[in-house]
This record gives structure tokens, C-alpha cells and sequence, in this order.
């Protein structure tokens, strides 16, 4: 059964750090320059990094949306970022992976993700940078209620999220 945890719960922010790894759930808003420079700074050896920055857009579910507010489950969400980190890992050679999510209000045009890989070779940190996306939108506890001028709701499970997250499980 799944529940939601409001106020104090909800305001929590979340980081794990390792050398090559981070890993955010935060209220605050990132730099995308600081997160890139994380990603190459000092790194030689990396020949790529590709990034991915999802944003609130005004057209989603609803055609009026004015903003969104993001729930999480805290020590489950953490764990699910880092097992789809650690399996982006065993997959491809990357070198620094970077992953924020945003959780509560949020306007239009207010960033919510991002997520950022570095790797000797472009193909690597590309494919990365998608899988572990593709799997936040499945497997990440996550829940998002998009607030429009008519009202409030929930935003439910998409198909699209789905088929993009079973690509990684067939070989071709």
C-alpha cells in the first residue's frame, strides 16, 4: 500500500555523496553549470558528459497548469535512486553520474530533475543518462499533482514512461 507523507517529512532534503556519485531529493532549485562542472571538473579521462534537465511545462495533463507539487517517500525514494544508479553502472564504464529531484511547490518553468553522466565515450554516458532517467519516471517513488486554474489532481502512471523503461529490458 502506498501512502503520502505531508509537512515536515515532505520538506526533508536528502543528499549522498560519493567521490563519483551524487544524489539529491531537495526543495531547492540546482545550477545546471555548477552540476556539469561536478560531472568534468578535474576528470581527464572524460571525453563525455551528457545531461538531462526536465522542467515544469504549462501543458501537461491539464491545458492549464500554473505549477505542480512533488511527494516522496523519504529512505525509499534514496534507495530507489541509488539501485538504478548502481544498475546504470554495471551496465556501462561511467565515471561521475549526478541526480537531483525536486520535491514540493513548484511553478512553470521551475526545474525538476536532473541528471548527469560522464564517461570516456559518448555512447556510454548517452545510454546512461537515458536508462537511469527512464527508470527515475518508473521506478522512483515519486508522486506529482498538477495545480491548475481548475482545480488540483494527481498525475497518474504513464504508458509512454512504461514502454521507454521496457526498451532496457529487450536485447535489440
Amino acid at each position: 500500500m502506498l501512502f503520502f507523507l505531508r509537512s515536515q517529512e515532505v520538506r526533508m532534503n536528502y543528499k549522498a555523496t560519493t567521490e563519483n556519485i551524487k544524489i539529491s531529493v531537495q526543495e531547492n532549485d540546482f545550477s545546471i553549470e555548477k552540476e556539469n562542472h561536478f560531472l568534468s571538473n578535474q576528470a581527464p579521462e572524460t571525453g563525455a558528459v551528457v545531461t538531462f534537465t526536465g522542467r515544469v511545462r504549462e501543458f501537461s495533463e491539464q491545458p492549464d497548469v500554473t505549477g505542480l507539487f512533488l511527494e516522496h517517500y523519504p529512505g525509499m525514494t534514496e534507495k530507489s535512486l541509488k539501485r538504478i544508479i548502481e544498475q546504470a553502472q554495471q551496465r556501462w564504464d561511467i565515471q561521475r553520474i549526478r541526480v537531483i529531484h525536486r520535491i514540493g511547490s513548484l511553478a512553470v518553468e521551475d526545474q525538476i530533475v536532473f541528471v548527469g553522466v560522464s564517461s570516456a565515450h559518448r555512447e556510454a554516458a548517452f545510454e546512461a543518462a537515458r536508462y537511469i532517467m527512464d527508470y527515475l519516471k518508473t521506478e522512483a517513488p515519486f508522486w506529482k499533482k498538477e495545480i491548475t486554474r481548475s482545480g488540483e489532481h494527481w498525475v497518474e502512471a504513464r504508458e509512454k514512461d512504461q514502454t521507454a523503461r521496457a526498451r532496457w529490458s529487450n536485447p535489440d
